[in-house]
């Protein structure tokens, strides 16, 4: 196993040495804490997610009522 020591930015960021993220070939890694560890995992996602309905994006974090909602998705299909 190879060690890497790497300290946080301001904003709690951590950067993947380029070679480890050139070995598994993913930008989205998952992210597990356990007692005594972080474990930080590459995934390989098929498929983008897609996400149809942001509150803070679509609407500045306001809800919207369900039949919005279901237009929206019908929409998206």
């Amino acid at each position: 196993m190879k060690v890497k020591i790497a300290n946080t930015t301001s904003r709690g960021q951590i950067t993947l040495p380029l070679q480890w993220r050139k070995k598994f070939d993913t930008n989205t890694f998952s992210l597990e804490m356990n007692e005594k560890n972080l474990i930080i995992s590459p995934l390989q996602i098929e498929e983008p997610e897609t996400v149809i309905f942001d509150s803070q994006r679509d609407t500045k974090g306001k809800s919207i009522d369900i039949d919005e909602f279901i237009t929206a998705l019908e929409k998206s299909l």
